[in-house]
């Protein structure tokens, strides 16, 4: 469920940064399906990089993005440099879906990015805070919040696929 606030507009309306700096032009993602990650690069599940790569190529020509948002606030488990992460991410990983700054996803400092998405529930009933790092928000081609999944979830499962499929459309 979304609240009020949640429906007056999209995410993707939000202005953000570019991990490599200037701006991240969300607005280029409208009309697609996007799957918005906070991601860490020294976390238990940073592995789920690969996963969400897949899914990134996978679905890419069908309307599809993934977009990374880094976030250090899980114990400081995304410490690096704008550098050092797109670094990591590429050289570790072979990440190229896109990438915003690094952000605050939860807190007085939450960006406006997550205002917009913590609204929405997962399946189990779960919203407001981000509860750790790699939860996963479902934005549609209509720029509304379809789906939120914990971070526990694998990028390529079955509920996340089905989840980009009925997106697409």
């Amino acid at each position: 469920m979304t609240t009020t606030e949640n429906n007056s507009a999209s995410p993707l309306d939000v202005e953000i940064g570019a991990l490599t700096g200037g701006p991240a032009g969300l607005s280029q993602y409208a009309g697609r399906a996007v799957l918005v990650v906070n991601v860490a690069s020294k976390c238990g599940l940073t592995p789920q990089y690969e996963g969400l790569e897949r899914l990134h190529e996978r679905y890419a020509e069908r309307g599809f993005t993934v977009l990374g948002v880094p976030c250090n606030q899980f114990l400081g488990q995304e410490p690096g440099s704008a550098e050092e992460i797109a670094e990591f991410c590429s050289a570790t990983y072979g990440v190229t879906f896109p990438m915003t700054e690094k952000v605050e996803v939860n807190g007085d400092g939450r960006h406006p990015l997550y205002e917009r998405l913590v609204g929405f529930a997962d399946a189990e009933g779960h919203s407001g805070d981000v509860r750790w790092n790699f939860e996963k928000f479902l934005v549609g081609r209509d720029g509304a919040v379809v789906a939120r999944f914990s971070p526990q979830t694998e990028p390529e499962s079955a509920e996340v696929v089905a989840a980009v499929e009925k997106a697409l459309g």
